[in-house]
């Protein structure tokens, strides 16, 4: 049941003077819209962490297997930052766990959620960013500096006869592109996963506030 439904069942309750919408029936019928929103945050979660658990094992295997220095540290150094990434999403998801356990009023209790999905997603728009350049400057920093030749790299410079300043302005007009779509992509991340249910569940504090 969306939000709107939910408001025109309540309209449709009072205007017939129903004797058993009291306001109990209305902050309860809030709070089971709100653990519909909370539990599709839960599947974000979820989702979060099995992409996790897919690319911890898979960067740290490159690192291990790859013939590439480069690749070794940098997949290694990747992989490992995942690992108190998949701990944080645990800890997230403990904590909105504890939503309907919870001894507090509905509206403080909605208030304290989103403040600490807001909070969460914030952060995590912020570190992404910070992130972003730091593994395009490695990438770039590992790649210059590997002492093993990448055949396929090496085969494709000679055969389209790319000369360094070429090469340099495409790396550099890639990162630019890359940075950019990175940021859009993100954000629409992000959202789709927790920012469009924040709302929701603004607006379900906003009816319990008119209540």
């Amino acid at each position: 049941m969306e939000l709107d439904e939910l408001k025109g069942l309540i309209n449709q309750k009072l205007m017939e003077g129903s004797p058993n919408m009291t306001e109990n029936n209305f902050t309860d019928l809030l709070k089971g819209k709100a653990s519909s929103v909370i539990s599709k945050i839960k599947k974000s979660l979820w989702f979060e962490i099995a992409c996790c658990a897919l690319v911890v094992p898979l960067f740290i295997g490159i690192a291990l297997f790859s013939s590439h220095s480069s690749l070794k540290i940098y997949f290694g150094l990747f992989g490992a930052i995942f690992i108190p990434f998949t701990l944080i999403f645990f800890y997230l998801l403990k904590k909105i766990n504890e939503f309907d356990q919870s001894v507090l009023p509905i509206k403080e209790n909605l208030y304290q959620l989103i403040k600490m999905l807001e909070d969460f997603t914030r952060r995590y728009f912020q570190f992404n960013m910070a992130l972003l350049p730091i593994c395009f400057l490695l990438a770039l920093y590992l790649g210059y500096n590997e002492k093993e030749p990448i055949e396929i790299l090496d085969n494709l410079i000679n055969k389209f006869k790319v000369t360094k300043s070429i090469y340099i302005g495409f790396i550099i007009g890639y990162s630019i592109a890359m940075v950019v779509g990175l940021i859009y992509l993100t954000k629409w991340y992000i959202r789709k996963l927790y920012g469009k249910y924040i709302d929701q569940l603004k607006l379900l504090l906003a009816e319990l506030k008119e209540d």
